[in-house]
């Protein structure tokens, strides 16, 4: 009995270190919970990552996906997600060909892509852990080389709630965090590590979220080494060993986050680019809309949202694709109408991706909006290149039926107030922007 209870002591020690490290860690303004779990962009991306998801499914049943990764559609998902700040960054190696291995064994073989596709058509329409653990084995029993759960960073945007992200530093976290010993390329041992990490979120829930991103983002900033892991053995040592660390991971974030302040100063960000095109947009005399999400955000003591509509009207809101239009960052409607007369998307440093399938939902939406609005990426100068480079994707392919043009942050800011003053309708803002298809 009394071994019993000092095991029960030692583990609820063991937990009230952990409470104590996920406070520090949520308070880090570089960690993963700030940085990227409470980014704006974050939830704005899910629904263009399950679209294109679905356009992977698509073109593997009608069988015109390829046999090849670079250029598919799946390049442009997963480059999509491997964008989405530091804890995605190498979700693409997974899926890299690799000549020499002949893996992941999902190009060369339709067999095997047609049960990748399956597992994907499979879980996006599935709504519970048990049918998903039921299709991770009926592809975990197939046993298709190199094909493992690094797919599971495409399941967690389908199922934020029952799959977790996953990649090597996760896992490291996470067996240094409740020292397990989980291997990395079997779906076995993911799983495993899922059943875990959702009994340490349930432990934790009130400091974290039923998102399994946040605590996916916890492991991974353990396993990278920006935190250290609790010691399992509390003694008095590695206590004051491990309270030494994370009081110098306080300190390196306080000096970290000061350098981003001082680098950031100069630096324009996307919630100033929003507010140029909402004051821009009121000043011709259109109804603006701000993303929905996005609203409530402060620039310069007040919500980006203030002065624009507080709802769309019903025919856009009923609309096919009302849920994306909703997030597209700035639209310009016609006076007390329901005509949208520009569209802006705002792609301040990641991929243009999902701004271009909101764009699309816009197009798509049943109305003629295509032919007769603008649609406008803004994105700083030096970002031409590579967004006319991404526009070459098959993915998007029918983006040059949309005529969407190209609008720098710098001919922005340099003709905005004239355009506000002398300026009427889309016409002055088209002539500083260029054409991307």
């Amino acid at each position: 009995m009394a071994a019993q209870l000092d095991q029960i002591t030692t583990k609820e020690d063991h937990d009230g270190l952990v409470r104590r490290l996920i406070t520090r860690w949520r308070d880090d303004p570089g960690a993963t919970y700030r940085s990227w779990f409470l980014w704006d962009e974050r939830l704005k991306n899910f629904r263009s990552i399950r679209r294109g998801i679905t356009q992977v499914v698509g073109e593997i049943e009608r069988g015109s996906f390829g046999v090849a990764y670079r250029g598919s559609s799946l390049e442009t998902v997963v480059h999509s997600v491997a964008e989405q700040r530091q804890i995605f960054k190498g979700a693409d190696h997974a899926f890299l060909w690799k000549p020499k291995l002949r893996i992941p064994d999902i190009y060369e073989s339709p067999e095997n892509q047609r049960a990748f596709g399956r597992l994907l058509d499979a879980c996006s329409c599935c709504d519970t852990a048990e049918e998903i653990i039921g299709h991770i084995h009926a592809i975990d029993r197939l046993k298709i080389k190199g094909l493992g759960p690094a797919v599971a960073n495409l399941l967690y945007f389908l199922h934020p709630t029952l799959v977790p992200p996953f990649n090597t530093a996760i896992v490291k976290g996470y067996n240094a965090l409740t020292g397990a010993n989980v291997k990395l390329g079997s779906w076995e041992h993911f799983l495993a590590m899922r059943t875990g990490i959702l009994d340490l979120n349930d432990r934790f829930r009130d400091l974290l979220s039923n998102d399994l991103g946040a605590i996916g983002g916890l492991l991974f900033d353990i396993g990278s080494d920006r935190y250290p892991a609790p010691p399992l053995d509390v003694s008095g040592a590695a206590l004051a060993s491990w309270g030494q660390r994370l009081e110098a991971a306080r300190e390196e974030a306080r000096t970290l986050s000061k350098a981003a302040q001082r680098e950031g100063e100069n630096e324009r960000t996307h919630t100033e680019i929003q507010a140029w095109l909402r004051d821009l947009g009121l000043a011709l005399g259109y109804d603006v809309w701000i993303a929905a999400n996005d609203r409530s955000r402060a620039f310069n003591g007040s919500p980006l949202g203030a002065g624009c509509l507080e709802r769309l009207p019903e025919t856009i809101a009923r609309s096919k694709g009302a849920d994306s239009i909703r997030l597209i960052d700035v639209l310009w409607l016609e006076k007390a109408g329901d005509h949208v007369a520009a569209a802006f998307e705002v792609e301040h440093s990641t991929s243009i991706y999902s701004g271009i399938v909101r764009m699309l939902d816009l197009a798509l939406s049943g109305s003629d909006l295509h032919a007769t609005a603008g649609l406008f990426l803004v994105a700083p100068d030096a970002r031409e290149a590579d967004v006319r480079a991404q526009l070459q994707r098959p993915a998007f392919s029918r983006v040059a039926d949309l005529d969407i043009s190209y609008l720098p942050y710098g001919e922005l800011e340099r003709n905005r107030e004239a355009i506000a003053r002398f300026g009427s309708g889309l016409k002055a803002i088209k002539a500083v922007s260029s054409k991307l298809a």
